[in-house]
């Protein structure tokens, strides 16, 4: 596996895994994320990709040339979460393709590219519903978990994670 900077061309490959991550939730009956229409299909979510990419830095994961993975950093958090009021590095829009470990690389490198830039801090929020897996994962590379939030839709129940690297 490959992983290299991405820029706003794969902004559709970025979709594209975001839709593929979504299927495989469906088909696990894991609908509480982000439901069931594709991100493609959902001209906000296109949006905030667009945005993402736009102002921070992605990153692709390849295998033979095709894409299974992507995260953006950037220097903060979204709006829904508080800045964490040192330098730190903000993982978004991290999707692979299950279980080819492209996550698990991706946020390796993240850690790398957040202590070359002599960062101390990387953090990342996900969903913190269902079977809890998500945040499991998180734990299994080296965060932990830092503060709970809900969404702006007040029902969405998501949790902060931080890694000093």
């Amino acid at each position: 596996m490959e992983i290299r900077k991405g820029s706003t061309a794969d902004i559709p490959a970025i979709v594209g895994l975001f839709d593929c991550a979504m299927e495989w939730l469906v088909s696990q009956g894991r609908t509480g994320q982000w439901g069931e229409r594709p991100w493609s299909q959902r001209p906000q979510a296109v949006a905030m990709v667009e945005e993402y990419v736009a102002k921070g830095r992605p990153w692709i994961a390849e295998a033979d040339g095709t894409p299974v993975g992507t995260l953006t950093l950037s220097d903060g958090p979204g709006s829904y979460v508080e800045p964490a009021g040192e330098p730190e590095r903000y993982v978004h829009l991290l999707a692979a393709r299950h279980g080819s470990g492209a996550g698990a690389a991706l946020l390796a490198h993240a850690v790398q590219e957040t202590r070359r830039a002599g960062v101390p801090l990387l953090r990342v929020d996900c969903y913190a519903g269902d079977d809890g897996k998500l945040v499991a994962f998180y734990e299994a590379n080296g965060f932990v978990r830092t503060e709970a939030f809900t969404g702006p839709d007040g029902v969405w129940p998501g949790q902060v994670l931080a890694r000093r690297v």
